[in-house]
């Protein structure tokens, strides 16, 4: 997929990034970012929205973001970049789209990192009630950026042994879930398949139910496109990259409908206790502590998720810099090759809200986690449309492609049709309604400031 110059000028070699991400971390960042509290914590509000249906959303999500991978990653293996998808959408959509898309994604990044700093400090609070909040989300931010300034050596380690114990967690989880339901636990009863057609049947609530479950399931994904980011610094990335895609896109799948199967099968979708569904399972099964490792595999997910989003903030920043669309300073590499000041830009708000945190609990992220929630969804749609145009583009001159999307351009419009389903839903629902019109209303400030911003530097 050709490189418009003009739109993204190679930097000199001493000003690029470096390429030290081992294929393995590549592939277990990948799992690590589509793997949050948004399983551990969020899978409950879905079951109860859907009843044991829940399995047909997590098959559509899962097969959008599969599709969403793959249309990524074939850019991806193409144009190794920073900038990922924000790089690919200005090639194929203009500059404008690139920098909107880059920015809007740095901006739901911080917050989330946010967010997600402020969250773990809160789950250690409810375990030992001592801990202050704002301090241990202080000394969470401090940790992560030191690990994220060390260079991306010690930040692809660190991030992959984070994932490999969520991932032990959800085998191990899923291991005891199908003991239980064959009846291999002594002094445990097997509900066997009961739950699945009890309490109203496998849809209780329609295909309504399915579409309200699928609003919230969507977002559960949300971050598997921090493995284009991470191809820019990985080595061989057009080898590692197709691997990563493949080997990810199935895992998830079984993950996901492997830890949602043994709980709906072990507890009764109308049960209160699936407010923390894996710690249900677990107390079903009869094995002590279950609540207190839930939680603490669920400050887990949340830290390596906050790794993760700093890394992928800093280097969106850091691309949209080298192209003209941000500070020119925030391109600089360090003698480690880390974009610092991209870093510590990236952290600035994780900072403050600690601060916000303390002066205002529970009342600041909560507001602008709702306007950005939608955002990710909105990367997707102009990322399969950007790979619609290249993939043309590509064919029509004749360029070989590292790794091509099968399906092509089928699934790409099944997975725009999908989305297009989605955002009609966020509309039709009054209680997601203003989150999607908060969202499109920061898409388009965002994309006046820029191209205003760029008509006044060509003076």
């Amino acid at each position: 997929m050709p490189a418009n110059p003009s739109v993204a000028a190679p930097a000199p070699p001493s000003q690029k990034l470096e390429r030290a991400l081992k294929p393995r971390q590549l592939i277990m960042m990948g799992l690590g970012s589509a793997i949050g509290a948004g399983l551990f914590l969020g899978s409950g509000v879905g079951i109860h929205a859907a009843g044991p249906a829940v399995l047909l959303s997590y098959l559509v999500a899962g097969t959008l973001v599969i599709i969403m991978m793959h249309a990524m990653g074939e850019m991806a293996a193409a144009r190794p970049a920073s900038g990922a998808f924000s790089v690919y959408a200005a090639d194929a959509l203009g500059a404008t789209a690139g920098a909107t898309i880059g920015w809007l994604w740095w901006v739901q990044l911080v917050i989330v990192i946010a967010a997600e700093s402020v969250g773990a400090a809160g789950l250690l609070a409810t375990l030992w009630p001592q801990l202050s909040v704002p301090l241990t989300s202080l000394a969470f931010m401090v940790v992560f950026t030191v690990i994220n300034l060390m260079g991306v050596r010690n930040y692809g380690e660190f991030e992959f042994w984070f994932a490999i114990l969520k991932v032990a967690a959800i085998i191990a989880f899923i291991a005891v879930g199908i003991a239980l339901l064959c009846g291999l636990l002594p002094g445990v009863p097997s509900p066997g398949l009961s739950n699945l057609f009890e309490h109203g049947g496998f849809a209780p609530n329609g295909l309504a139910g399915v579409g309200a479950a699928l609003l919230v399931v969507v977002f559960a994904f949300g971050g598997t496109e921090i493995v284009a980011v991470a191809a820019a610094e990985t080595q061989d990335p057009e080898r590692s990259l197709a691997r990563a895609i493949r080997t990810v896109a199935w895992r998830i799948l079984v993950f996901y409908i492997g830890s949602i199967g043994v709980i709906i099968a072990v507890v009764p979708w109308t049960s209160e206790s699936l407010k923390s569904p894996f710690a249900a399972v677990l107390q079903v099964a009869n094995i002590p502590g279950a609540a207190t490792a839930i939680t603490l595999i669920a400050v887990i997910a949340l830290l390596s998720a906050l790794n993760a989003n700093l890394y992928g903030a800093s280097r969106m920043i850091h691309s949209l810099a080298a192209r003209g669309e941000a500070p020119r300073g925030l391109a600089r590499i360090s003698s480690r090759q880390v974009p610092v000041l991209a870093v510590l830009a990236s952290v600035l708000f994780g900072f403050a809200a600690t601060v916000l945190e303390l002066l205002y609990p529970d009342r600041v992220l909560p507001v602008l986690l709702n306007v950005v929630g939608s955002t990710c969804l909105l990367v997707w749609t102009i990322t399969l449309v950007s790979q619609l145009v290249l993939r043309r583009r590509a064919e029509r001159l004749g360029t070989p492609l590292p790794f091509r999307m099968a399906g092509f351009p089928y699934l790409t419009v099944l997975a725009l049709a999908i989305l297009v389903l989605i955002f009609a839903l966020l509309l039709s629902a009054p209680e997601t309604r203003l989150q999607f019109l908060s969202m499109a209303a920061l898409t388009a400030a965002i994309a006046v400031v820029s191209g205003l911003a760029r008509r006044f530097r060509r003076g």
